[in-house]
């Protein structure tokens, strides 16, 4: 049984947190049954939510890196 762990900033699923993981769930289950030929209710799958104040890209934090752009 395929287990997929999807660690993503918070922020980007803020506007419909449920819809949006539906979403990526079900195009990842799909995406590894196509591959392996599983049926895709044998693919698990959880997301890990991080703050974007917590997740860094080098020495800065993606809070600061979205508020400069």
């Amino acid at each position: 049984m395929p287990f997929v762990r999807i660690t993503i900033v918070r922020e980007t699923l803020a506007d419909d947190p449920s819809g949006k993981k539906a979403a990526v769930s079900s195009k990842v289950a799909a995406a590894i049954a196509e591959v392996t030929g599983l049926p895709e209710r044998e693919v698990s799958i959880v997301f890990d939510e991080v703050d974007a104040r917590n997740w860094y890209l080098g020495s800065t934090d993606v809070e600061a890196l979205r508020f400069r752009s």
